[in-house]
């Protein structure tokens, strides 16, 4: 029987997608993750910075983009992964070894962002949910004019 494979449902205000987990490259960053979503952590935080044409960011209860859980995890630079295309799952910080609850999804290529942010997950199902909360206009500070909010994250396996 094959091994399952790790998967985050992520339902918004604005539809829903899905991100396959690598647990096998990145085992701190991803259990760090399934943790606060099965403790629903993320339940009802918005999406508090997005940026067209790079990334939209989530994770943090404030909706400031300065929160976060209490817990700071250390970077993750697994094998293979890159930021070589759209729909990265990675984490975001305030320097090395800073992670801790916020994370960003990418919607273009960012090459310049390897091995800063943890990798631990790429979109596999509904990308064009993804692109077009990317497209929400937002404030000087990329905040969104209209809240992007995270209903729920489910973590699965199949």
């Amino acid at each position: 029987m094959a091994d399952k494979k790790m998967y985050a449902l992520f339902k918004t205000n604005r539809g829903e997608f899905t991100v396959e987990l690598f647990p096998d490259k990145a085992p701190i960053t991803v259990a760090n993750f399934k943790k606060l979503a099965d403790s629903k952590f993320y339940d009802g935080t918005i999406f508090h910075r997005i940026i067209a044409d790079f990334m939209i960011q989530g994770g943090d209860p404030q909706g400031t983009g300065f929160g976060g859980s209490d817990e700071m995890i250390p970077d993750e630079f697994g094998p293979g992964l890159d930021f070589s295309e759209p729909g990265v799952l990675a984490m975001a910080n305030a320097g090395p070894n800073t992670g801790s609850s916020q994370f960003f999804v990418t919607v273009v290529p960012t090459p310049w962002l390897q091995n800063h942010h943890s990798i631990f997950g790429k979109v596999v199902e509904n990308y064009d949910v993804v692109e077009a909360i990317s497209k929400t206009a937002t404030d000087f500070r990329d905040k969104p004019l209209e809240d992007v909010v995270l209903d729920t994250i489910e973590i699965v396996e199949k």
